[in-house]
């Protein structure tokens, strides 16, 4: 397992699309951060979620994750990663760890842009700046999420064969489906794998990220079990079919 767990980070960090999609993530979350703290003037109470939750890790590794491991089928390379890894479930397994860490890895760095931009400017204009403690509580909520999407891309990615669908689907699932959702059936839209419980394991309120303020998120450890549930679903399914698939 170990051997397979090193060969999978070794891929991620030596292909251009984890390096340019890393470098997107931190740029985007960086210029949110940086036109936020300059241009409004967020209260004391507001200046933690306002500046410092642009975070977008979740969304890039999740997308990660899809191209990651449909990949394997797009560029025909799974029948080798299985010859060498005959045994399916540990070879998902792999992948799927190995997209957590990244995860995890791509919020820490983005946490760190985000928190050396986002106190510099807000000191700079006299404005209030969150405790140190809850600032590094809501960078650890980010980071977590962030892992829980690497991990939960995984499962996709084995369920949709075809690298485009995937990448499609969770798009449409989580800016149009999901959304509406929670906007017209609150009560099955909160348990969501795209936004709602990601929100909810941040410890953000629903208005702060566009979602109507009447709806009842999970609390933030009931959010987390229920991703992994999720991501647990996900990951006995794609075994499961990937048992079937004629390997091409």
């Amino acid at each position: 397992m170990k051997a397979l767990l090193e060969a999978e980070l070794i891929k991620l960090r030596t292909t251009r699309t984890f390096v340019a999609l890393t470098a997107s993530a931190v740029g985007i979350s960086l210029l949110i951060t940086v036109l936020v703290a300059s241009i409004t003037e967020p209260t004391e109470e507001e200046v933690l979620t306002d500046v410092f939750t642009s975070d977008v890790s979740g969304l890039f590794i999740l997308i990660l994750a899809v191209i990651g491991i449909s990949g394997e089928w797009r560029h025909r390379t799974i029948t080798s990663s299985l010859l060498a890894a005959p045994d399916l479930v540990r070879f998902l397994a792999a992948k799927t760890i190995a997209f957590a860490v990244a995860g995890l890895v791509l919020s820490v760095l983005i946490s760190i842009a985000v928190g050396i931009a986002g106190l510099a400017i807000l000191s700079a204009r006299d404005l209030p700046t969150p405790e140190v403690g809850d600032l590094l509580e809501q960078f650890a909520r980010n980071a977590g999420v962030a892992a829980l999407g690497g991990a939960f891309g995984v499962g996709i990615g084995a369920l949709v064969r075809n690298q485009v669908v995937a990448i499609v689907g969770v798009l449409v699932m989580g800016f149009a489906v999901e959304p509406a959702l929670v906007a017209l059936v609150p009560e099955v839209g909160r348990f969501g794998p795209f936004g709602a419980l990601p929100t909810a394991a941040q410890g953000l309120d629903p208005e702060d990220v566009g979602m109507p303020e009447d709806v009842d998120l999970p609390a933030a450890a009931v959010a987390v079990l229920l991703l992994l549930a999720w991501i647990g679903s996900f990951f006995a399914a794609g075994a499961a079919l990937l048992r079937y698939r004629d390997l091409e």
